[in-house]
C-alpha cells in the first residue's frame, strides 16, 4: 500500500483489474480520455495561432463563472461554460487577429476576474465545488458529468470538422488567408467558442491553474516532431491521452498527490525530453558538418535556447 491509494502488487495485469473494478475510476478514465482527445486536437490550433495566453485567460475567466454559479445556486460547470464562452466571444470581437490579441485578452481577463472577486465576496459559505475547479477533481466525476463531457466534446469536434480547412489556412498565415477573402472574424469567433467549450470540460481533469498541461504542452511536443498538420494532431492527441492515463494510474496507486500533478509532470517530462533530443540531434549534425567535437557543447546549449 502506498499512501491511501490502492495496494500495488507489481503484477500490472492484476493491478489494472483491481483498479478497473471501481466505478469512479472507470468514470475518470472515460472522461479523461474524451477530454485528452479534444484538448490534443484543439491545442494544436492553439499553438499554431499563438493563442496560449487566450487559453490561460479563459481558464481564469471560467473560475469567475464557477464562483458566480455558486452564488446563484447553479452547477459551477454551467457558470464556467457561460463565462468562458462570453469571454472568448469578447476576445474574438475586440481583436480580429489571433497573434496580436494580447491587449484585448488582458482587458477581458481583468474585467472577468473582477466579477469573480465580487462573486466570492458575496458568497458567505465555503465554495468547495468552485475551488475544486482550480486544480481539477477527475476522481470525483460522476456518470452524468461523463455524459456531459461526451456531448460537449461532440459539439467541439463537429464544429472543428466543418471549419478545419479554413481554420488551418488562417492559422498558418493570417495575412494570406485574409487576402483570399476568408471570413477571419467568423473563424476567430468560432475557434474561441470551441476553445472555451474545450477548456470548460478540460478543467474537470486538470483545473484552471494547470490547463496548459493538456491544452498546450502536447501540441507543443507535436509541432516539434512533425510539420504535417494531420500527423501533428495525432501526436498531440497521443501525448495528451498517454499523460492522462498515466497520471490517473499513478495517482490511484500512489494515493497522496492529486491526479493533475502527475499529468502535468508527465507532459512536462515528455516536452523536455523531446526538446533535449532534438537539440542533441542538431548538435551532433553540426559537429559532423564542422568536423570537430569542440563545437558540441556550444551547439547543444544554443539549440536548447533557440527552441521554444
Amino acid at each position: 500500500m502506498s499512501g491511501s491509494g490502492l495496494p500495488w502488487s507489481w503484477n500490472i495485469v492484476t493491478d489494472i483489474r483491481l483498479m478497473w473494478s471501481f466505478a469512479f475510476i472507470q468514470n475518470a478514465y472515460e472522461a479523461g480520455t474524451i477530454i485528452a482527445i479534444v484538448a490534443g486536437i484543439v491545442g494544436y490550433f492553439v499553438v499554431l495561432r499563438r493563442s496560449a495566453f487566450a487559453t490561460h485567460a479563459l481558464g481564469h475567466v471560467g473560475f469567475s463563472g464557477a464562483a458566480g454559479a455558486v452564488v446563484f445556486g447553479v452547477n459551477p460547470v454551467y457558470g464556467l461554460l457561460l463565462f468562458t464562452m462570453g469571454g472568448g466571444t469578447g476576445m474574438a470581437l475586440l481583436g480580429r487577429r489571433a497573434a496580436t490579441r494580447d491587449i484585448e485578452i488582458g482587458t477581458v481577463l481583468a474585467f472577468m476576474l473582477g466579477l469573480g472577486l465580487l462573486f466570492l465576496s458575496l458568497y458567505h459559505g465555503f465554495a468547495t465545488e468552485a475551488y475544486a475547479i482550480l486544480f481539477g477533481e477527475i476522481l470525483g466525476i460522476s456518470p452524468a458529468q461523463v455524459a456531459f463531457t461526451f456531448e460537449a466534446s461532440l459539439v467541439v469536434l463537429a464544429v472543428l470538422v466543418v471549419i478545419y480547412r479554413p481554420l488551418l489556412f488562417s492559422s498558418l498565415d493570417e495575412d494570406v488567408a485574409e487576402a483570399r477573402g476568408l471570413p477571419m472574424l467568423a473563424l476567430g469567433l468560432a475557434f474561441m467558442l470551441m476553445l472555451a467549450i474545450a477548456i470548460s470540460i478540460a478543467v474537470q481533469v486538470i483545473g484552471v491553474l494547470l490547463i496548459f498541461a493538456l491544452m498546450v504542452t502536447p501540441a507543443a511536443v507535436a509541432v516539434r516532431l512533425t510539420r504535417r498538420p494531420l500527423t501533428a494532431v495525432i501526436v498531440s492527441v497521443l501525448v495528451a491521452v498517454v499523460c492522462t492515463w498515466l497520471g490517473i494510474f499513478v495517482a490511484v496507486f500512489q494515493g497522496q498527490f492529486p491526479v493533475s500533478f502527475f499529468i502535468v509532470t508527465f507532459a512536462f517530462g515528455i516536452y523536455v525530453i523531446v526538446r533535449g533530443a532534438l537539440a542533441l540531434g542538431q548538435a551532433v549534425t553540426n559537429v559532423r558538418r564542422r568536423g570537430g567535437a569542440r563545437y558540441l557543447g556550444r551547439t547543444l546549449f544554443s539549440g536548447l535556447i533557440r527552441r521554444g
